[in-house]
């Protein structure tokens, strides 16, 4: 049960990080009047998605933490 807990949590995470990082995106990508700029699929795309999965699950642990201090008291 945990460990799919903490699958679920880490797609969630990702999800919420390409979700973020496509607000604005045309503006990104057609930044030069004369071609795309495929940096920002290349660099910022997985920087998203990997914050997005690290952040939810550092959440995740600091829930499961406070879940566990409480349940001990």
């Amino acid at each position: 049960m945990q460990a799919a807990a903490g699958c679920l949590t880490a797609a969630v995470g990702a999800g919420a990080g390409l979700a973020l990082w496509c607000v604005g995106l045309r503006h990104r990508f057609w930044r030069f009047e004369q071609s795309p700029d495929r940096s920002v699929a290349y660099a910022e795309l997985p920087l998203a998605v990997l914050g997005g999965t690290a952040a939810a699950l550092v959440v995740g642990a600091l829930a499961r933490r406070l879940r566990s201090r409480r349940a001990g008291r």
